[in-house]
């Protein structure tokens, strides 16, 4: 009789996955519920299965790169997809009061997780590799790219929209002499940002960017539009263009996916980043229309399957230092994010895009310096 072990070998076997085969991106299943949990729950039953030890792969991260690259979802239609997809379109899930909610959950899970996995400046966005031999040179690459692409100037004042544990912030009063003014939606962000940056002309406040009301000569957005959702993306693009000078410049740097779709993976909405979506381009473009000249557009999304590998290969190192503080599941969850998104990235199912922006369009060509 065909069974949902049949039918789910029959698709993995597409992706060239094999059940208990012996190559690191086959799968080894140890409940037999999972056949039917995933088939009905999709990529979140994917997800908590691997945490509640239902299954494993001695490379979590080819095996979803295989099942991306193949488009495996798509041959399953679980009802929570359909749901969440509803719950979008009825409710704004990045409102005001939502806002904090990732904070929370995420970003205040405590410092010396991420001092454990980052960089040394716990930047939490795709590092630059093209020159870089290690995370903290791949790191202030980036950082560093990012001022000259906004043509920083000393003594100017920089939004940091999502400033993250300051390293942006703290970069660019040190290295270029900029005054900064940083927002996030974590406490315990702030409080490290803060004393991070002590003693240098940088502000650090735990604000929702839609209460911004002052102006800057540039304005910088790493790794925060994610959080935004598309119901508020025009408003983003409007506060922002409210907030900026005239003759300023815009950077963002955002994931992004390559279909527009108002609706979340489930497992990393209800585990890692919850009311996150990722914009397309489509999105970008139709929320910033008559507000900003996209001047340059710059992808090296395939820049953080490195990251993400070396941020997981850290967290590993590191893990017996904290794990008096987590549970086992905790582990298995975090080990399933960061080498899961390592295989989107690689599959070049998600990009990680860096577009400069400017109100009236600069004179003559935009000059990218990398």
């Amino acid at each position: 009789m065909y069974s949902m072990r049949d039918k789910f070998e029959e698709i993995l076997a597409l992706a060239d996955i094999h059940v208990a085969g012996n190559r690191p991106w086959d799968i080894k299943i140890h409940n037999e519920k999972f056949y039917s949990r995933v088939f009905s729950e999709g990529s979140l039953a994917l997800g908590e299965g691997y945490m509640d030890g239902w299954w494993d792969a001695d490379s979590i991260d080819q095996f979803i790169c295989n099942l991306l690259k193949f488009d495996i979802e798509s041959k399953v239609q679980p009802y929570s997809v359909l749901a969440l997809a509803l719950r979008a379109k009825l409710t704004n899930l990045q409102s005001i009061a939502r806002a904090f909610q990732v904070g929370n959950a995420h970003y205040n899970l405590g410092n010396r997780l991420f001092e454990i996995m980052l960089d040394k400046r716990l930047t939490y966005t795709c590092g630059y590799w093209k020159d870089a031999d290690d995370l903290d040179s791949a790191q202030e690459a980036k950082l560093d790219m990012i001022c000259k692409k906004i043509q920083l100037r000393e003594g100017q004042h920089v939004l940091d929209i999502g400033c993250g544990w300051g390293s942006f912030a703290k970069f660019a009063a040190e290295n270029y002499g900029a005054k900064v003014t940083g927002i996030t939606i974590s406490s315990e962000q702030a409080e490290y940002a803060s004393k991070l940056c002590e003693n240098l002309p940088v502000e650090i406040r735990v604000q929702d960017y839609r209460l911004l009301t002052d102006s800057f000569d540039h304005i910088v957005s790493v790794g925060m539009f994610e959080h935004v959702g598309s119901k508020n993306f025009n408003n983003y693009f409007k506060i922002a263009n409210q907030c900026l000078k005239d003759d300023g410049l815009f950077l963002l740097h955002t994931i992004g996916g390559l279909v527009t779709k108002p609706t979340p993976d489930p497992w990393i909405h209800k585990y890692i980043f919850p009311n996150g979506q990722l914009p397309s381009l489509t999105d970008i473009s139709k929320a910033s229309e008559k507000l900003f000249v996209i001047e340059d557009l710059h992808n090296f999304g395939a820049y953080y399957d490195k990251t993400l590998m070396t941020w997981f290969e850290n967290f590993e190192q590191g893990w017996h230092e904290i794990k008096s503080d987590y549970s086992e599941r905790f582990y298995r969850m975090w080990k399933y994010y960061l080498l899961s998104c390592a295989g989107a990235f690689r599959a070049r199912d998600i990009q990680l895009w860096q577009l400069v922006m400017s109100k009236q369009g600069v004179e003559g060509v935009y000059d990218r310096i990398n």
